[in-house]
């Protein structure tokens, strides 16, 4: 589709907003005070004609029209990156005493504030970037003082944009699902919003493949919680574009480069579609060609006898076995991604076999007190072909093998192992599997129970501790799947929202947050929608407004939206989906006008209330995940239908009823 505006549009636009026979002042402040770039553009157009421009003036007058007519239309939307990245500023070729100058503000503020965000370079040092979002709030302040009728840059200074749409709320409808119902409809809004106007013809977004295709991450409570037909359509396209790029050819990136960036391109545009198709042998082949790559190439036997990838650098037909780059991480499991997710499916012997022989180096590697690593504690990195932890630096933690500082650094994506590891639990049902999480989780909790007086040594089990904050999403599963309270203690204080709502009942917290969520997703439409140039960075505005950079005081009108939390309360996963997914439904409906909140599930059972806000019956239907194998009884309202589960996926169909909330409860005859 192309992201060009309509011609409807245009016409609306320059018979509202251009005007003739204005002076060149006259129109350089309708200009700066358009609604909208593209209502910019037309007056613009009108003002490189206008007869009273001197030679030079219309030569700067017809370079800004053409920037505005690019920053709008261009098909890569971050074209200004090298620009900004080497010179720190957008040359508009316009002088700073040039009547065009102040027109140029609005334009160089954003593009700062949206590479500045992009890159983590900005975001080492506290100050500088308190320094560089106070240069970027004072190009912000001069172009609303040039033209106070802008509507973009006060919302950047930290005014909150209202929502342009509000849902009718009927009386009988729970707090929940009103605030369940607005979070789905606002997330549904941006994400058709994207699809609408950025989705190119040949599959991209406009924010480079590497990026484009992390979008679906925050898709995932529609993407996976409902059927949406335009969602369903847009991911099949994308995916199948990007795997049919030249440097995908043989279904990994020829482009060598570290783990983390070189399995994103496969990797997130297979696992979605496994869970869109799960039984389709085109996307399973493709899921599978990980693991041969893994096998043939870039995995070893150590000097220990066990099973590790060489390097964190490698390609299709290349791994860089340097001594500075060669080393498994726990970022690994990305590469696998698509795999793990078909194993947790299938229970594949083959992948039993393979998967579990690699955990087994990681179990090894946590026991082990080696470098100074304590005993216990799941290493970042683990060195080839020594098989020891850490890479060539000095210390354990800092294997310094990436350049981008502290993306392998202790902890890591520790979330990824360790929801790996407990997966592997799952299949394979052996219990040392869990040996790293429960001495994880100890070390943690022995560390909030009593916590050191003084700074804890660097590389110590405190020092560790203290930066294991992200066990709670694996923890949370496995109590999902066992109903063990042996983490009990520590899921109390660092178990998400949902979770602690399922493992004790708490629904306020849960209704609170997604209130929340759903005023986030409505403020600021155009921040995660037309502002945005780079993708992989959609939600991320709101995190400028927490005190300390854009504004001096967090803005109370400015929150964090929380997609996760959406995808939780629809699938009934206590954690992430990324890895070890335990997303227990698919509701067969769009997202509009519903509401569905998960209260249980496991391999017997599954409960949900549902709310349904349209005025006409709605007949739709779920698909269950999680029953084991055997007939069922599913209970919606006064409708009693017999369930049949033979296999990973199970269908029913049943119909709700307009606005009255009723429970589907799922239990075996």
């Amino acid at each position: 589709m192309s992201i060009r505006f309509s011609v409807l549009l245009l016409l609306w636009v320059s018979a509202t907003f251009v005007s003739h026979g204005a002076t060149v002042q006259e129109l350089i402040a309708k200009a700066g005070n358009a609604p909208s770039d593209a209502a910019r553009l037309l007056v613009l157009q009108e003002l490189t004609a206008h007869p009273e421009l001197s030679p030079a003036q219309r030569k700067e007058a017809e370079r800004f029209t053409e920037e505005v007519d690019r920053y709008l239309n261009a098909t890569q939307l971050d074209y200004f990156n090298g620009a900004l990245l080497k010179h720190d500023d957008y040359d508009f070729g316009i002088a700073a005493d040039s009547l065009f100058y102040p027109l140029t503000h609005l334009y160089r503020a954003r593009m700062l504030i949206w590479v500045t965000m992009e890159h983590g370079r900005y975001w080492k040092d506290r100050t500088v970037l308190r320094a560089r979002m106070e240069r970027i709030r004072d190009l912000f302040e001069r172009a609303h003082q040039a033209f106070p009728e802008e509507p973009l840059a006060p919302m950047y200074l930290g005014t909150p944009m209202p929502p342009a749409t509000t849902y009718r709320t009927p009386d009988s409808a729970p707090a929940w699902a009103v605030a369940q119902r607005e979070g789905l409809e606002r997330l549904t809004d941006i994400i058709h919003w994207w699809i609408d106007h950025r989705l190119q013809e040949g599959g991209p977004y406009g924010g480079g493949w590497g990026d484009d295709c992390e979008m679906w991450r925050f898709w995932t409570a529609i993407l996976i919680g409902f059927e949406d037909p335009k969602i369903r359509a847009a991911q099949e396209s994308f995916s199948a574009a990007l795997l049919a790029q030249p440097h995908m050819e043989g279904g990994y990136t020829h482009h060598l480069s570290d783990v983390e960036h070189t399995s994103e391109d496969s990797s997130d545009v297979i696992t979605p579609m496994l869970h869109l198709a799960p039984e389709s042998a085109v996307w399973q082949q493709r899921a599978l060609r990980m693991v041969e790559l893994s096998q043939e190439l870039w995995m070893g036997r150590n000097e220990r006898g066990q099973l590790q990838y060489k390097s964190t650098y490698f390609a299709i037909d290349q791994i860089d076995t340097q001594p500075k780059r060669a080393c498994d991480t726990v970022y690994h499991p990305r590469v696998l991604q698509p795999a793990l997710l078909l194993w947790q499916r299938t229970g594949d012997p083959a992948l039993t076999r393979f998967i579990s022989d690699w955990m087994d180096t990681w179990v090894d590697a946590t026991a082990r007190a080696e470098r100074g690593k304590p005993a216990g504690v799941i290493p970042s990195a683990i060195h080839w072909p020594e098989g020891t932890v850490g890479g060539v630096g000095e210390h354990w933690w800092d294997p310094e093998n990436h350049t981008m500082d502290p993306l392998y650094v202790f902890p890591s994506a520790m979330t990824q192992m360790t929801h790996t590891l407990l997966l592997t639990y799952h299949v394979t049902g052996e219990e040392k599997y869990l040996t790293p999480l429960r001495s994880m989780a100890q070390l943690r909790l022995d560390y909030l129970q009593n916590p050191p007086a003084e700074t804890p040594e660097p590389g110590s089990a405190a020092w560790s501790a203290k930066r294991m904050g992200n066990l709670s999403s694996a923890l949370s599963k496995y109590r999902l799947l066992t109903g063990s309270t042996e983490f009990d203690t520590l899921l109390k204080s660092g178990a998400s929202t949902y979770a602690r709502y399922r493992f004790w009942g708490d629904d306020a917290p849960v209704i609170s947050a997604l209130q929340q969520t759903a005023t986030a997703l409505g403020t600021n439409y155009p921040g995660y929608t037309s502002e945005v140039r780079y993708t992989d960075r959609v939600l991320r505005l709101p995190a400028l407004y927490r005190g300390g950079l854009m504004t001096a005081e967090a803005v109370p009108g400015i929150g964090q939206p929380d997609p996760g939390l959406l995808y939780a309360t629809v699938t009934g996963d206590p954690g992430t989906a990324g890895y070890f997914p335990m997303n227990a439904v698919r509701w067969l409906t769009p997202s509009r006008n519903i509401a569905a909140l998960v209260t249980d599930s496991g391999t017997d059972r599954f409960t949900a209330k549902l709310y349904h806000f349209g005025d006409q019956p709605r007949s739709m239907g779920a698909e269950f995940y999680l029953l084991k194998p055997g007939t069922y009884t599913v209970t919606c309202g006064t409708q009693r239908i017999p369930l049949e589960v033979t296999g990973p996926r199970a269908t029913v169909r049943f119909t709700l009823t307009p606005e009255e909330a009723v429970s589907l409860s799922v239990v075996p005859d």
